[in-house]
Parts: C-alpha cells; structure tokens; sequence
C-alpha cells in the first residue's frame, strides 16, 4: 500500500446546472490539486457532499477521481452511510475501482454504543482488504470516539490502521500517540489546529484548504516536516483567516464559492446548502488575495 501522508485534499463535489454531478468539472479540480503536489485525494468526505449524494452519484465520483489520480497519488474514498450494509457496499465498490484506502465516519440516527461502534467497523473491515482511516468528528456525526476506543479498534481490527482526528483537541492527539506507543498513525482533520497538529506528530493533514490554495498548505507541512518552524509559523499566520472562515461558512459551500472566485466554477452546493452570500463572497475575495 502506498503511504499516506502529507497534504490530504478534498476536492468538492460539482454540480452542473441541472444539479448533476459534473464529471468534468470534477476530473480538472482533481487533477490540478494532483499537479499542484497534494500527496493524496480524499473525495467523498463532508466537504464532497457525501450526505447528499446516492448511489449512482457516489460510484461516479469514485470512479472520475481514480480515473483523474491516474495512480499518480493514493486515493482515500469517504465512504460512510447510516448502515452497516451500505457502508460496505460503498466501500467494496472504492476498493474495486482502485481506492488506497477507505475513510469511515460512524453515522447514526441512534447513538451508537462502543460496542455498536466497534462491530460496524469490525464488519467493515472484514468486508474488504484495504486499510480503513477511521474518522472521528462528532460535530458532523453525533458520536464522539473516545482515544481509548480507537486504539482499541486499532489493535482489536486486523485492517483499521489510521484515525482522523477533527474534534480540534490537541489532547486528543497526545493520547493516541501515548496509547499507541506511537503505532497507530493519526491526521488532522481540524484546519485551525493544524500547525499544533502536525508539531505533535500528525501523519498529514486532511482539508479542502488546497482546492482554494494548494501551496501554502504544502509549504506549511514541508516546513514542519524539515523542521523549520518559524517558516511554518508565519506561513501559518498568512494562511489561518482563510482557514478560519472557510470553516465557519461550511466548506462546501465557501470553497465552491472560492472556486467561482478563482474562475475554477464547480456550481452551487446541494440543497438545503446554498450559495455563499454577497458579503460572505467579498470578505473571501478580500482573504483569496491575501494568502
């Protein structure tokens, strides 16, 4: 398997103006987060709009962005659902068309118990051969994974091997790495936190940041990577109102909107999301520039 690591991008879904997936659309962004350095793509997460897609939608997406990766980057494809059965149908489906690994966030109208939560990555995992990055981001789904329940999955789960952390608590982060002994590799999934992030060990990072600006975000980790974090720390500075508003507005539909900015139009995000406002587009016109 290849390594993932580094800058792990999420392109946006686009839509075209009968509000279908717009292939096309999707096969440029991607190929020039690729041509850009971006170490790995990550489609179908919440900023691809997974929530609002079906199943025809779903296979699309994950065949154009593997078609457009061109094996020049792994692939991570989002694939959760509600279900146990459809999340593996998902997930057998990115593992067919070529996918490096699969990204599962534990969705449910019910909270899930742990060990609800631990079955329905163990059926999973059991369903497919690749690696599972299990992504833990209560904010989107409800259910909160406590470190504890990670690592134990980590060790209990022949093929969950990675953790996407995106609750924004750094303390977090520590204790998987302490649990773990340092074993079981874990991504910042929280744009804001980044820089601290990947100070205390993050393997990559995981944002939409490089569908507006693919190369601060590269400089940033190479920056941390080769130890020189004063550069990391002022490239940070310039890049963090850009992260922070991006955040708060949604990312589906701010990065579309910043998109649209740079000329790269993909549509409008899906209803019930709508378009950024006129101040929401000045104020992310005014931050474009900036970085």
């Amino acid at each position: 398997m290849p390594e993932i690591h580094g800058i792990i991008a999420y392109p946006v879904t686009p839509f075209d103006s009968t509000d279908s997936v717009d292939t096309a659309a999707l096969s440029a962004l991607v190929d020039r987060l690729v041509s850009a350095g971006v170490h790995a793509i990550a489609p179908l997460g919440s900023t691809g709009e997974l929530a609002y897609l079906d199943e025809s939608e779903f296979d699309a997406v994950v065949d154009t962005t593997i078609a457009a990766t061109d094996g020049r980057v792994p692939v991570v494809v989002g694939a959760s659902d509600l279900t146990t059965a459809n999340t593996i149908r998902r997930a057998r489906y990115a593992e067919k068309a070529g996918a490096a690994a699969v990204m599962i966030l534990p969705v449910s109208y019910w909270k899930l118990t742990e060990r609800e939560i631990t079955a329905h990555y163990a059926s999973i995992g059991e369903s497919i051969g690749i690696p599972i990055m299990a992504y833990n981001n209560p904010a989107t789904s409800g259910i909160d994974m406590s470190p504890e329940l990670l690592v134990r999955m980590f060790e209990t789960i022949d093929n969950l091997t990675m953790v996407k952390e995106s609750t924004g608590e750094l303390s977090r982060m520590r204790r998987i790495a302490e649990l773990s002994g340092g074993q079981l590799p874990f991504y910042n999934g929280s744009n804001p936190l980044v820089l601290d992030a990947l100070r205390v060990g993050a393997a990559g990072w995981c944002t939409a940041a490089p569908c507006l600006r693919p190369q601060p975000c590269i400089d940033l980790y190479d920056a941390v990577r080769g130890g020189d974090l004063a550069r990391a720390e002022a490239i940070y500075a310039e890049l963090k109102p850009l992260l922070e508003f991006i955040v708060a507005g949604g990312l589906p539909t701010t990065v579309k909107a910043g998109l649209e900015l740079l000329g790269a139009g993909v549509g409008d995000p899906r209803r019930p999301l709508l378009p950024l406002d006129d101040a929401g587009r000045a104020e992310l016109r005014g931050l474009l520039t900036s970085v």
